[in-house]
Parts: C-alpha cells; sequence; structure tokens
C-alpha cells in the first residue's frame, strides 16, 4: 500500500468505494465511470478537431492515466515522451511496459548531446543546485528544447496536468493557448482529484511508476525529485531547495489564456 497519504486514501476507495453503486463496464463508482467516459469523449474530440494532436507524457500516474484511455480506447491521438538523461530506472521501464499491454511505445525524444555536455563543462553536473537560473537553463535543454521538436508541425498538445498538483496550476484551463510554442494545450484532467485519479487506475488496472509507491506523487529528473513527508504538497518533492512559486520546468511556462470561444 502507498506511503503517500492522498494515494493511499485513492488506494482503498478503488477497492470498496463509500456508498457508491460501481458502474459494471468499469468497475468505477459511478460517478467518475460518468467522468471516465467524459474524458474519453474528449480525448476523441480532440483528435477529431486537431488529428495531429499529441500526449506530451513524463510517465506520470495523470499521463499512464491519458495514455491508458488513447490507447485502449484506440482514439487516433500521438504520445511522446522526454527522455532527460537523468531519469529514475523505475520510470524509463515503464516504456517496456507500455509496450507489452498496449501494442505501442511512446516516441521518446532527447536532448542535444553537445548542447549537454558544454552545459556540464561550464557549469558542472549539479549546478542546478545552485541557482533557479541554471536549473532552468538545465531544464531548457534537457526538457523544453526536446519539446520543441516533439511539437514542431503539430497545431496541438495535451497534458495530465491537474489544478490540485501546485500554486503555478491553480488556475489551470482545460483548455488554452500556448503563447510559449504557439499552439493550443488541453488539460483534459485539470478538474481530476489525485483521489479520483488513483481510483481510476486501480479499478481499471493501469499499470503505473512503482516510485508512486515509495512517497513520490510527483517524479521528474532523479536528482531533482524526493520522496514527500506526510502533509507536504503533492509536488514538494520536486526541486525541493526552491520556492513553490518557481517549481515549473517551462514545459507549462505558457499556461496563461483561456480559448473555449476560440478554438474550431
Amino acid at each position: 500500500m502507498s506511503s503517500i497519504p492522498g494515494v493511499r486514501a485513492a488506494l482503498s476507495s478503488a477497492v470498496a468505494p463509500s456508498g457508491l453503486a460501481a458502474d459494471r463496464s468499469t468497475g468505477l463508482p459511478a460517478d467518475l465511470a460518468g467522468k471516465w467516459r467524459a474524458l474519453g469523449q474528449r480525448l476523441a474530440d480532440i483528435a477529431r478537431r486537431y488529428p495531429d494532436a499529441a500526449l506530451a507524457s513524463s510517465l506520470a500516474a495523470e499521463d499512464m492515466l491519458l495514455t491508458h484511455a488513447i490507447l485502449d480506447g484506440g482514439i487516433g491521438l500521438g504520445i511522446f515522451t522526454l527522455d532527460t538523461g537523468r531519469l529514475h530506472a523505475e520510470t524509463l521501464a515503464l516504456l517496456d511496459t507500455i509496450a507489452a499491454r498496449y501494442g505501442r511505445r511512446p516516441e521518446v525524444f532527447h536532448p542535444q548531446a553537445d548542447a549537454v555536455r558544454a552545459h556540464v563543462d561550464a557549469h558542472g553536473a549539479y549546478a542546478f543546485y545552485e541557482s533557479v537560473e541554471l536549473r532552468k537553463a538545465c531544464c531548457e535543454i534537457r526538457k523544453v528544447e526536446p519539446l520543441r521538436r516533439a511539437l514542431a508541425g503539430r497545431k496541438a498538445w495535451i497534458t495530465g496536468q491537474r489544478r490540485a498538483q501546485s500554486a503555478t496550476r491553480a488556475d489551470l484551463p482545460e483548455e488554452e493557448q500556448d503563447v510559449v510554442f504557439g499552439l493550443y494545450k488541453f488539460n483534459p484532467l485539470a478538474d481530476w482529484t489525485e483521489t479520483e485519479v488513483w481510483t481510476a487506475i486501480r479499478a481499471l488496472g493501469i499499470p503505473y511508476n512503482p516510485l508512486h509507491d515509495q512517497g513520490y506523487p510527483s517524479i521528474g529528473c532523479e536528482p531533482c525529485t524526493r520522496a514527500i513527508r506526510p502533509g507536504e504538497d503533492v509536488r514538494a518533492g520536486r526541486w525541493w531547495w526552491e520556492s513553490s512559486d518557481s517549481k515549473e520546468c517551462g514545459l507549462h511556462a505558457g499556461n496563461r489564456f483561456s480559448i473555449k470561444s476560440q478554438a474550431p
């Protein structure tokens, strides 16, 4: 059983939904079953409107939920991930798990080796601990630049972000204009809770990173992620040496403008 308080509660509710009748087609509590079906419809609608849209998966719990919805549901959306070169072995192992389970492997994008080498030569392998600026420079090389290549030629992308994850995501819209990358961005789990995510994962048998069971609700690069302590925010283990208002890597710097009335 997970050591994360929120996840532990979610896993318990997945086994015994508190007084709610389960949906027989999914094994989910009835209200969550409706939300799950709506998610599938939402993803199918995104695929219809933007056939080149893709899920940017960090292989986190939320992204595994979306991966299952896309691949198990036969929805025509791309899926890619960024291998920064410093991910946990448990995270990378999920690529094989996905391929074995669904018969399809996410496309993997890597940082430019020359850029990584130049940054490490100039600042050291652990310069991200020294300042926010150097940490963001590392994220730019290992995450943001590969993301630009992954998004090249696309008109839309999808993330597993949720409003409850952090202060920087509290006002997250379900659909927005990404002014940094110049395309539409969908956050279909924006209004999902941690408990709902984990209830769905357990009920549907969705694979997930075993680090989640070891106190890691949010998982990034290995040197920049630690297990959280009881009562801490779910993203407290990410860049824990920084203040909470700076804890984004640059992938989601453009989350600002809702476009519900503008998108086709």
